[in-house]
């Protein structure tokens, strides 16, 4: 029998809810495909602030390190919203993926039939939307130097190498060959030299991938095609700025931030977690929608632990309960019943198990 080790960090607001769901899920697929998972929790962000004044205690950096993958919750509180350095929720997380060597962040957006009445986009424009998007993670302005903020005057550098460009092109194309074989770059490459760099480079690496379509677009142009025509999007790969504000637009069409999953992958152990905050607001009333973190689940069976098995039963589940009706208040349309946060993962877990018989 495999034994996979997780490091659980539930981290601030909503976190804890949806990540002790998402656990639940990985408990039950594990007992139905014969490994094992063992789970133990650390703190991070504004939780590792409380324990020890450090977003990212140092027990937590030692624990993920040794850890198969990493899942995490959320992070960030109104109270630490103006600390600085590592007192900064945001700069646990950020830390976090640097000591993981996490370089690429993979964000699946996939329309549920089911939710097409949530999306804000025209039905006829969101039959087939299937994309994956591959985001740069750090390197670019979040993380370049010098950057420095005076009185009057702020500085932040975006800068890659070609190496660190080479690395995540390849996790796209690697990706796309998987999938409907095209790749869209994006890039500012008429005004930013940076950007004349990203493209000279994923236009090289695209040479090893003949099977593979490449495209170019500039970053404005791609936020156009979201919106007007998201299913001609396979693989959209992007540096970590452009990823960052492309792959929270792309989210919407979906129609809730709740129901979306994210990985990051790189030198290290993967780290998984759903794309939206710790929402403070609705934090202990268990209404959060958890599908995106047990979304986030099945992207830790399927690239972390490359069980892939057990990652397409988690996501079938999930499509199943959603079929069925099952909605929390995020989804739900107006007058329609919700479920709370621990109804929802009840639902998917008696879904995954339902599969016992087929799995056998």
């Amino acid at each position: 029998m495999n034994r996979y080790a997780i490091a659980v960090l539930p981290g601030d607001g909503i976190g804890p809810e949806v990540t002790a769901e998402a656990v639940r899920v990985l408990r039950a697929v594990a007992e139905l495909h014969g490994f094992s998972i063992e789970t133990a929790q650390y703190a991070v962000g504004a939780a590792g602030v409380a324990q020890s004044g450090d977003s990212l205690p140092p027990r937590t950096a030692a624990a993920v390190r040794d850890a198969h993958a990493v899942l995490l919750g959320a992070v960030g509180h109104p109270s630490l919203a103006t600390a600085e350095g590592r007192r900064r929720p945001e700069a646990g997380l950020l830390a976090l993926r640097k000591l993981l060597g996490a370089y690429a962040n993979l964000r699946p957006v996939v329309l549920h039939p089911a939710l097409g009445h949530a999306s804000p986009l025209r039905p006829d424009r969101l039959e087939g939307v299937d994309m994956l998007i591959v985001r740069e993670l750090l390197g670019g302005l979040y993380s370049g130097q010098p950057r420095s903020l005076a009185a009057d005057a702020a500085v932040n550098t975006m800068r890659y190498t070609a190496p660190e460009i080479e690395r995540v092109a390849r996790v796209a194309f690697d990706t796309a060959r998987v999938r409907r074989r095209t790749v869209t770059s994006v890039d500012k490459a008429n005004v930013l030299e940076v950007s004349q760099l990203w493209r000279e480079t994923v236009t090289r690496v695209a040479q090893e991938y003949p099977d593979v379509t490449l495209e170019h677009l500039y970053v404005d142009y791609a936020a156009m095609r979201l919106v007007a025509n998201p299913a001609a999007i396979d693989v959209l790969l992007a540096e970590n700025l452009f990823g960052d504000i492309l792959s929270d637009e792309a989210a919407v069409l979906t129609g809730s931030l709740g129901l979306l999953p994210s990985a990051s992958i790189g030198d290290g152990p993967g780290l998984f977690e759903p794309v939206h905050g710790s929402a403070p607001d609705i934090a202990g009333k268990g209404v959060a929608n958890p599908l995106g973190a047990i979304a986030s689940a099945a992207m830790l069976l399927r690239h972390g632990l490359a069980e892939a098995e057990a990652a397409a039963r988690v996501e079938q589940a999930v499509a199943e309960v959603l079929a069925a009706g099952a909605r929390t208040p995020d989804i739900a349309r107006p007058g329609e019943r919700s479920v709370g946060t621990r109804e929802m993962g009840e639902k998917v877990v008696r879904e995954v198990m339902a599969g016992r018989e087929v799995a056998r």
